[in-house]
């Protein structure tokens, strides 16, 4: 069976975009390797009429929409998408054979680096967090860390914004060097600044209680928050030979659409920024501007069959 669109990716761009396109009717396969990036947290917020939710029955219940209208979901990891002539691609996966497709979206994610800090990848989307407005509710009023790493723009934003959750913040720069005008900003803003390096988190019982420097120092904490190096999951993408933008991440129109006729892309894997519910949105957005493309198709060989 040769498919419509196959989507690369079971997150929320994924689904989202293959519920709107089995909806309309497309024959869709998802191949997802079910390794969401949000896995790690409990629940969800931010998404309208979702909140509180956990991310699992987020996705569980977008995976039987998608079913419910007429979807495939092929559980495996996709290898590699290859094309095939102006208009056909094949995507090879590990969840059984090649699945041949009109057209593509790619939709899988972003990983988050962090810094190499003992305790911190284990308390990641429990007591280590990086993103107030999906988690900054929250933690409201509790005190908080803000720990410098390898994404200074990121961090340094960051540390200003978390303070709107709580008037006990601690900014830890670890390997940031500061500037008199950044510490002065950011101690008129009611910030602590900590120097020295960051040997480790403090945990007890599972739970963040203290972010402890190289010198023996311990600063109590409830929360910390990290800018991580995003690093998006585009090899299939630049495999194909779509065009990266000036930051190094594959370019895409509003829609989605890259360099490469009939490759879509959507959510984390060309938007770091994004949360689930623009991941959703740009999977929507995506599929419809797809959905126009095969159109577009269709009439073509529609008119070529009375000729």
């Amino acid at each position: 069976m040769e498919y419509d669109v196959v989507v690369i990716g079971g997150g929320a761009a994924g689904l989202s975009a293959a519920t709107l396109l089995a909806r309309a009717r497309r024959r869709v396969a998802v191949v997802d390797a079910g390794e969401p990036r949000n896995a790690p947290a409990e629940h969800l917020h931010g998404f309208l009429s979702r909140d509180g939710m956990s991310p699992a029955r987020l996705l569980a219940d977008g995976r039987a929409e998608v079913i419910e209208y007429g979807g495939k979901v092929i559980p495996g990891r996709a290898l590699v998408v290859e094309k095939l002539g102006a208009r056909r691609f094949v995507v090879r996966h590990s969840g059984g054979p090649d699945v041949a497709t009109r057209a593509v979206i790619v939709a899988t994610g972003l990983r988050d680096e962090l810094p190499e800090i003992p305790g911190l990848r284990e308390q990641w989307g429990v007591g280590v967090l990086h993103c107030p407005y999906c988690h900054g509710y929250e933690v409201r009023d509790t005190p908080i860390a803000v720990l410098g790493g390898d994404n200074r723009p990121f961090t340094m934003h960051q540390a200003s914004l978390v303070r709107q959750w709580s008037d006990d913040v601690v900014f830890f720069p670890n390997r940031i060097v500061l500037d008199a005008e950044e510490r002065t900003r950011l101690t008129a803003r009611g910030i602590r600044i900590v120097d020295g390096d960051v040997s480790g988190m403090v945990v007890q019982d599972g739970q963040m209680c203290g972010v402890e420097l190289a010198d023996g120092r311990i600063v109590p904490r409830s929360t910390v928050f990290v800018g991580p190096r995003f690093v998006p999951h585009d090899d299939l993408l630049t495999a194909l030979g779509c065009d990266a933008g000036e930051d190094g991440w594959v370019a895409t129109d509003p829609t989605g659409l890259t360099s490469v006729p009939g490759v879509w892309a959507a959510g984390n894997v060309i938007d770091s920024p994004a949360q689930l519910i623009t991941a959703a949105g740009a999977g929507s957005k995506s599929a419809i501007a797809l959905n126009h493309y095969l159109l577009a198709q269709d009439m073509e060989q529609a008119v070529a069959n009375i000729r």
